[in-house]
């Protein structure tokens, strides 16, 4: 009999204007089961596509997401959210104006509505928009699935989909807003020097005069930058080079690839997926079971010790040292 827990899906629901470009940003990441487009927030049953576009049932455009909040947390959820939408407009989004491209989260439980409350203020504080958050915060309420020729329209139609997106002023928007180029200046006031040039710059800390190369504490080494998860001390070994070095990431998500041609070499250079930081290299000179040696700056990480996993909103990894 397998020892291992069975998942425990919860369901989050979200209207971020047009449904055919709220369904890939979530789709690939840990824990998600599934992402289904639909219609939800309005007044008639089984609604169509047309009917709900002539804004004459109060229904929203809004995708509706199966998730393991013990590999993927709501806040995580919203924060994801947040960053596919302009939330300070009222009557639609981008190019596509209307009651049924208004953005709103609508929470399944309290405690989904007290996080939203908390994400929202939060986003509203951080002085990002000048104006004020618009999106609302509304009760779930009946869900009901776009057609099929809707649902994971971004691949049954990649050039349609991808000249809409184009079109429509979402990525223009969402490279403005949302990259992190736009808070160079804060990451400055933020980092020390040296975490910014290795994270901006693709800088190397010098070896054994680093932070965590000699660490061998339990706990998690998160982006120094956007606080994603990169590396566990179960996966950390000795591999006399001077950095920190690990034998894979956390979650293979977390982290992307990328050639380096750079001080006339050929390596493979390693940066997280959120915050675009650079890590450091991975080698194939690691031991078994991978063969490889994740080389990662300190400097581009924060450790969080696993007796302080579950303050610091790292929780669901605790059962990782158990």
């Amino acid at each position: 009999m397998s020892s291992e827990k069975e998942p425990h899906f919860e369901k989050a629901t979200f209207a971020g204007g047009c449904f055919w470009c709220m369904v890939s940003p979530f789709e690939e990441m840990p824990g998600i089961q599934r992402v289904v487009s639909g219609y939800t927030g309005g007044h008639k049953e089984n609604p169509t596509y047309e009917e709900v576009c002539s804004d004459t049932t109060g229904h929203y455009e809004a995708v509706q997401i199966t998730f393991d909040p013990e590999v993927f947390p709501y806040e995580k959820l919203l924060s994801i959210f947040w960053q596919q939408i302009d939330p300070t407009d009222p009557g639609g989004q981008f190019h596509d104006r209307g009651s049924s491209y208004r953005t709103a989260i609508f929470y399944h439980t309290d405690e989904q509505k007290r996080r939203a409350e908390i994400s929202k203020k939060e986003l509203a504080e951080s002085g990002r928009f000048s104006k004020p958050i618009a999106t609302e915060i509304l009760p779930a309420s009946a869900f009901y699935p776009a057609e099929e020729y809707h649902q994971n329209y971004h691949k049954k139609n990649e050039l349609h989909y991808k000249l809409y997106r184009k079109g429509s002023g979402r990525e223009d928007f969402i490279k403005e807003n949302w990259s992190m180029k736009k808070d160079k200046e804060e990451l400055k006031k933020r980092l020390t020097p040296l975490q910014y040039e290795v994270t901006q710059n693709n800088g190397t800390e010098p070896p054994f005069q680093n932070e965590f190369w000699d660490n061998h504490r339990e706990g998690l080494y998160v982006d120094i930058v956007s606080g994603e998860p990169l590396f566990s001390s179960l996966d950390k070994f000795d591999s006399a080079c001077g950095w920190p070095s690990f034998t894979k990431p956390l979650h293979e998500e977390n982290v992307k690839e990328k050639s380096d041609f750079s001080h006339f070499m050929v390596r493979t250079e390693v940066r997280s997926r959120e915050a675009d930081s650079h890590l450091g290299h991975v080698f194939n000179d690691g031991p078994g079971p991978t063969g490889l040696r994740y080389c990662i700056n300190s400097a581009a990480t924060r450790f969080v010790p696993k007796e302080d996993l579950e303050k610091e909103g790292y929780g669901q990894y605790k059962k990782l040292f158990e």
